[in-house]
C-alpha cells in the first residue's frame, strides 16, 4: 500500500499494529514502558506515543525503512512528544498537522485528558462543552430545542478539522465513539490517530456519583455509561 498523506499512515493497520507491538515488547523489569524523552514510565497506554525519530515526511513515509523502522521510533509521553515538536518551532505545514480523535465512556476521563495535553491555539472539538457555551445553561442541561444547532455548530468544526483549514498545529476530537463502523468513519475521515480513554465502568460510575455538577442528572448519566459498555465494540484485532 502507498500512502498518498502521514495522516493515512497514522491510521493504518501497519502503523497501529507496529505502535502496539512496540508497547508490548519495550517494558521493563516491572512490566511498564519507559518514555524516551523524559525517562519516566508511561502509567496510561492512551498517553504513549510512537514518536519518529527521524521526521516522517510525505518524502519519506512510503519507505519502510524509515516510517516503519523500530530502530527509528521512540515510545514517549504526549506531552514530551508535543515538546519534542515544539522545540523545532517555526509554522506548520499544513500536511504536519496532527489530528487526534479521544473516545471512550462517559466520565472516562476524555476531556479532562485533552486539557492536561492540549496547548495554546490548539483546536478542540467537545461537544458538551459546544451544548454549554450555546445554552448558557450549566453543564450537562441540553435543551432539545437547540440540539439541531449546536450540531450544526460541531459539524462545522468537523469539517474544519477535515480540510485542516486554519492555522492549528493539533485538534482534539473527543466523542463516545462505541460503534466501530461509525467510530473509524470518523477516524479516516478527519485522518485522525485516534486514543482510547478505557476506563472501566465502575470507575467511571464512581466519578458520576462524585461530581457535584450533576447530581441532577445522575440517573440520566448513570444510563448514558451503562448504554456505553452494552454497545462498546473493541478495534478488530
Amino acid at each position: 500500500m502507498e500512502f498518498t498523506s502521514l495522516a493515512q499512515f497514522y491510521t493504518s493497520n501497519e502503523w497501529r499494529k507496529m505502535r502496539e507491538f512496540l508497547i508490548n515488547t519495550r517494558i521493563d523489569a516491572e512490566g511498564k514502558n519507559i518514555c524516551a524523552e523524559c525517562g519516566k514510565p508511561i502509567v496510561h497506554g492512551y498517553e504513549c506515543i510512537g514518536h519518529h525519530k527521524e521526521e516522517l515526511t510525505m518524502q519519506n513515509v512510503n519507505d519502510r525503512s524509515i516510517s516503519l523502522n523500530t530502530d527509528n521510533i521512540d515510545l514517549v509521553h504526549l506531552k514530551c512528544h508535543n515538546k519534542i515538536h515544539n522545540r523545532f518551532g517555526g509554522r506548520i505545514k499544513t500536511w504536519q498537522r496532527k489530528v487526534y480523535y479521544v473516545y471512550g465512556a462517559p466520565c472516562s476521563g476524555k476531556s479532562t485528558f485533552v486539557r492536561e495535553n492540549m496547548q495554546r491555539g490548539d483546536l478542540v472539538c467537545d461537544i458538551d462543552r459546544l451544548w454549554q457555551a450555546i445554552s448558557g445553561q450549566p453543564a450537562y442541561v441540553k435543551p432539545n430545542e437547540l440540539k439541531q444547532i449546536v450540531f450544526n455548530v460541531r459539524n462545522a468544526l468537523l469539517d474544519g478539522i477535515k480540510t485542516r483549514a486554519g492555522n492549528w498545529q493539533t485538534a482534539w476530537v473527543i466523542e463516545g465513539g462505541a460503534l466501530i463502523g461509525d467510530r473509524m468513519r470518523r477516524i479516516e475521515t478527519l485522518g485522525a490517530e485516534s486514543i482510547f480513554i478505557d476506563t472501566p465502568k465502575e470507575v467511571c460510575l464512581e466519578r458520576l456519583a462524585s461530581d457535584d455538577s450533576r447530581q441532577a442528572v445522575q440517573a440520566e448519566w448513570s444510563g448514558y455509561i451503562e448504554q456505553w459498555f452494552r454497545e462498546y465494540q473493541p478495534d478488530a484485532a
